[in-house]
């Protein structure tokens, strides 16, 4: 299952792409999608659009996992990331790629241990997870922990339901 995992920014959505399958994970690409700042919201929506589009192409996914937007004191920014983050579930809904949705605490209580982890931990444990990633800028770690954080689900809830019947 190819598995793209997605960390909603407006100005920097991160990015990556994972292969599970039989007790195994890939490391197949990673990035971040830029929106350049300014006033004009509309604009850098179609920017993250574009280039999520671009990705979605290239990746062709099985299904998109993307991490839910945590509320933060300035409503004016909750508000714009709001916006980012409805072009984030909105891009791969209009490829036909399945997107499921994970909380922040979740995603970090996966892949650390701990649902209050810091992003350095968050990372180092990527990098563990996959090696061949390299490198990782933050956005793109804390996409391909999306990623992980559905194989590690998805493989839960098909361990879980047994042979014949529907999830």
């Amino acid at each position: 299952m190819r598995i793209l995992g997605l960390d909603p920014g407006l100005r920097h959505t991160g990015w990556g792409v994972i292969e599970a399958g039989h007790g195994r994970l890939r490391h197949v690409g990673n990035g971040a999608v830029h929106s350049a700042a300014g006033p004009a919201l509309a604009p850098r929506l179609a920017e993250l659009y574009r280039g999520l589009s671009a990705v979605l192409a290239r990746f062709l996914p099985d299904v998109a996992a993307v991490e839910e937007t945590f509320v933060n004191r300035n409503p004016g920014s909750t508000l714009k990331l709001g916006q980012a983050r409805g072009v984030v579930l909105l891009a791969p809904a209009l490829a036909g790629v399945p997107v499921a949705e994970y909380a922040p605490n979740l995603v970090k209580k996966t892949i650390v241990g701990t649902g209050h982890a810091e992003k350095a931990q968050i990372a180092m444990m990527v990098r563990t997870l996959l090696p061949a990633a390299g490198p990782l800028d933050p956005d793109a770690a804390d996409a391909l922990a999306v990623a992980l954080c559905h194989a590690q689900h998805a493989a839960f809830a098909a361990r879980a339901t047994p042979a014949g019947q529907a999830q």
